[in-house]
Formats: C-alpha cells, sequence, structure tokens
C-alpha cells in the first residue's frame, strides 16, 4: 500500500486537485516527482510481485489453533489488501492514457 500510494503520488494529486477546482501556477510545481516515476514505479511492483509470491506461492507454516493466522478472515483480508494495492498502482501507472478525460 505505502508503494500505491508513492506510484500515485506524482499524478493523481494533481488530478485529485484539478478536480476538486484547485488550480493556479504552483499547482505546476507539483510534477517535480515525476523523473522518478520508473524508479518508483519498478520499486513498487517488485514489493507488489513479493507479496504476491508471499500471500500465494510460499509455503504456509502451520498455525496453532485460535491463533490469527488460522483464521480465515486474515487470508481473505490480506488478498484484497494485495488486490486493491494492485488496482491502484495500475491506476497511477496508467494515468497518462486516462487522466486527459477529466481535464
Amino acid at each position: 500500500m505505502i508503494g500505491a500510494g508513492l506510484a500515485s503520488a506524482c499524478c493523481v494529486v494533481p488530478l485529485l486537485l484539478v478536480t476538486l477546482g484547485i488550480s493556479g501556477a504552483w499547482i505546476a510545481n507539483l510534477t517535480a516527482l515525476e523523473p522518478y516515476k520508473p524508479y518508483v514505479a519498478a520499486v513498487t511492483l517488485a514489493m507488489l510481485g513479493y507479496g504476491f509470491w508471499h500471500v500465494y506461492f510460499k509455503p504456509k507454516p502451520a498455525c496453532e489453533d485460535g491463533s490469527y493466522c488460522a483464521r480465515p478472515e486474515s487470508a481473505r483480508t490480506t488478498k484484497a489488501v494485495l488486490w486493491l494495492g494492485l488496482a491502484i498502482v495500475i491506476l497511477a501507472l496508467s494515468i497518462d492514457w486516462w487522466a486527459p478525460l477529466f481535464y
């Protein structure tokens, strides 16, 4: 989720501000992080890849009865947050294609 937030910081925040009616010459300064977008995207995708590997492919250790990891809700919550993070990252990385529809 942290990676998704960082990936969207350079692009989604200015779009959100413009959508809310906040504009001005200072909004151009919010693109100062754009040169770092490929690096942040690579780190974010690597973290998501590790998260998917950890959740879906890594052998699970045995859980004691009554512990948090033994409950099915914990696995569903982890998977839901992982998929939500992936959706946010995809939206952030593809903003150059869909953002002009809102201007």
